[in-house]
């Protein structure tokens, strides 16, 4: 009886209701342009949402009608709108006049600390700082712990290094970007996620499949775009200190401060040790490498009449000492890991407006520094990387807001040398390399009252892999006023780094077996999902269930099958695919009381040693459990994940036994100070004997690669949050 309630109250509310949209704009002497954070709310319905970084804004229209929209936002005359049930899906463009003699009104915005966007046509799920919040989030690979979209691993025994992993594939395919700006590329991905501090964050967006052209041509999984504290937002001192059972300091810090009326900077630093020397499992090898961390970033923000600018520099620099307990980098006595990574970045992001609204023309420009160096046993290797990045951008409509075009050209320039040794024999692998890559892109987007579309193409000609050419195609389909369908195709490519792409798998004494020439990779990609909205007993949830498909006519993959002593890599032609489903379900269990859970179900395959087979350690089911509590006067917050994996495959026909994971979190806030402390790991689940061969660790059996599980037991941490506004 009561499933079947909760089928009518879902038909219920798609009819009962009506979804309403838009795009606010301000009005001055002198331009109109979106503006965001506007208050929208209907006064017989009580109902309030805020307008999004472009001006947009989605409603529901309730059950009294008619109703009256009314829009506030400060520096701007409020106005008032009369709506009914014949304006379902009307989009409204609503342009608010400034006015020096309006009240200044100060309002709270709340967002949901997770969600899938209704506004955007691309399947885009976003992550706020309070999703943030109910971890520990020290570093940006930690930030996705209550996340069932992206997994979360270790990469080696002996580096502690975490990696990410979308749609069942590595993060390589996945497009890194800090504020559309590319990030974490080159040498600094196998380490630069446990570089980044989590507390920077002010929200991560997750597309899912290929994204926008105006963003590249690499994302063959989809597309992480990192959002930063801006400085206009930041507080005037934010401190935040770490510690855990293991030995971890952190101490992250930032602030902002107004320079002029149009002027504001951000100052980032953060400070992160491990000192723990721990060896749980008795294998003679710490759990987790020693290392310390110096990081700071800098940025500022102009905001004039007919411009904006965003500039910012950074640096850090980071050193990890691992392997045998007694190896020191004043005693390398043993087998040992030192990694010395110096990294320098100046970005810039600039805008200018055009006489017309929306219309605008935008450059980013980025260059970048990368020293790193370092061994594993008896493994050397280096690299050096520059790198230089521009994007320039024009916006503009057609006809009417419905129709929006986006057009520009990109180039890219990277400069690598880079060296590994074998561990036996006198051979070496890697290569240097020089890329350039000019490249034209064109999209143009529609929004009607149920379909909305973004068509775009790009062609890049690249020096080393030729032209390339990338069409997508992206549409969202509004079913009912809380159902949206959505579908993506999409073509992607890179060109794969054999040594920087696989530098975990230095850690063991299997030669590398490298192909004659590299070839660009190649995918494909389609998908589909289906977003419901709901509202049961008053209480608000989401069911969302989605599928895609990579299939790469080119790629490179690492055998691990076909010689026991050696990694080979091959160039494989239609040998390879991604398969990946999840469903996800949120819901409101009480006030406060905030469930979700979800199911993913991964077939990822390759030829390795002439057979079609999965994946090495990578789980084909995952399950995914999330609890959180808020007291009312939001003082206290409690919050309970936990994760099933299922079995791996293991190289030579081994298999890795499934897994739970689960982490806890408490939180007790007060006016500018929050104290928080957590679990993790609390079933205390460890890999037994992680590192193969670890009595031998200069004999040809050595392996601390093959890693599906944790490798460290239970972990306790506390730390604080102290902001002054």
């Amino acid at each position: 009886m009561k499933i079947n309630l909760f089928i009518a109250a879902l038909f219920w509310s798609a009819l009962a209701f009506g979804q309403i949209r838009g795009v606010v704009q301000g009005a001055d002497s002198v331009q109109t342009k979106p503006l965001k954070n506007v208050k929208i709310t209907l006064l017989g319905a009580g109902t309030t949402v805020y307008s999004n970084e472009d001006g947009t804004f989605e409603i529901l229209l309730g059950k009294q009608q008619p109703d009256t929209l009314l829009f506030v936002a400060k520096g701007y005359r409020s106005d008032r709108l009369v709506v009914t049930r014949s304006d379902r899906f009307l989009a409204l463009n609503v342009v608010l006049v400034s006015g020096q003699l309006v009240q200044e009104i100060i309002v709270s915005k709340q967002k949901d600390a997770h969600g899938i966007s209704k506004l955007k046509t691309l399947h885009v799920e976003e992550l706020t700082s309070a999703e943030f919040r109910k971890a520990a989030c020290c570093n940006l690979s930690e930030s996705f712990e209550t996340n069932a979209t992206v997994d979360v691993s270790m990469s080696d025994a002996i580096s502690g290094a975490k990696k990410i992993q979308l749609l069942g594939l590595d993060a390589v395919y996945t497009q890194l970007q800090f504020e559309n700006i590319p990030f974490l590329r080159g040498l600094e991905s196998a380490f630069g996620m446990s570089v980044i501090p989590g507390t920077w964050l002010e929200s991560i967006q997750i597309t899912k499949g290929t994204g926008s052209v105006v963003n590249g041509y690499e994302s063959m999984a989809g597309l992480v775009n990192f959002e930063f504290k801006k400085p206009k937002e930041l507080p005037r001192l934010g401190l935040n200190l770490y510690q855990n059972r293991f030995g971890r300091t952190e101490l992250n810090l930032q602030g902002g401060q107004q320079l002029s009326e149009r002027w504001h900077m951000g100052l980032f630093a953060s400070g992160a040790a491990v000192y723990g020397n721990f060896d749980d499992n008795n294998d003679g090898f710490r759990d987790q490498a020693l290392s310390n961390t110096f990081n700071l970033l800098q940025r500022f923000s102009y905001q004039g009449p007919r411009m904006e600018a965003q500039l910012g520099v950074q640096a850090y620099a980071d050193q990890k000492i691992g392997g045998q307990s007694s190896y020191t980098k004043a005693s390398p006595v043993g087998y040992g890991m030192q990694l010395a990574s110096e990294h320098l970045s100046v970005f810039s992001k600039t805008g200018f407006f055009g006489k017309k609204p929306a219309q605008s023309l935008g450059v980013i420009a980025q260059f970048k520094y990368q020293n790193m160096s370092g061994l594993y046993g008896l493994r050397n290797f280096s690299g050096r990387e520059k790198r230089g990045y521009l994007n320039v951008i024009y916006d503009d409509i057609i006809f009417s807001a419905d129709h929006k075009i986006k057009a520009g050209a990109s180039f890219q320039v990277l400069s690598l040398s880079q060296w590994a040794g074998q561990p036996f024999g006198a051979e070496v692998v890697g290569a240097d390399r020089t890329e350039w890559v000019p490249g034209l892109f064109a999209e143009y987007a529609y929004t009607g009252n149920r379909l909305s579309a973004v068509v775009g193409a790009r062609f890049d000609q690249h020096n080393l892999a030729g032209g390339q050419f990338s069409p997508r195609a992206h549409f969202k389909y509004a079913l009912t006023p809380q159902l949206d369908a959505r579908l993506t195709a999409g073509r992607a490519w890179r060109l794969p780094n054999f040594v920087v792409d696989n530098l975990s798998l230095l850690a063991s004494s299997k030669n590398w077996l490298a192909p004659q020439a590299l070839q660009p990779e190649v995918s494909w990609n389609v998908g589909a999902s289906l977003v419901q909205g709901f509202t049961f007993k008053k209480r608000k949830g989401s069911l969302s269930l989605d599928a895609y498909h990579t299939r790469f006519s080119q790629q490179l993959v690492a055998d691990r099958d076909s010689l026991s002593g050696a990694v080979v890599f091959k160039n494989l032609s239609d040998n390879s695919l991604a398969t990946v489903l999840q469903a996800e379900f949120s819901y409101a269990l009480l006030r406060g009381l905030d469930l979700r859970l979800a199911y993913k179900f991964q077939d990822v395959r390759a030829l390795f040693n002439g057979e079609f087979q999965t994946q090495v350690l990578l789980p084909r089911q995952r399950i995914f459990a999330n609890l959180g509590y808020q007291t009312r006067n939001k003082r206290w917050a409690y919050d309970l994940t936990y994760s099933r994996y299922s079995a791996v495959r293991l190289p030579q026909g081994g298999q890795g036994n499934p897994w739970g994971l689960l982490n806890a979190q408490v939180t007790r806030n007060w006016k500018q100070l929050e104290l928080y402390a957590g679990g993790e790991n609390l079933l205390n689940v460890m890999q037994h004997h992680p590192i193969i061969g670890a009595q031998d660790p200069f004999g040809e059996a050595f392996d601390a690669t093959e890693i599906w599980s944790p490798i460290m037991g239970w972990n306790v941490y506390f730390g604080l949050r102290f902001t002054i506004k």
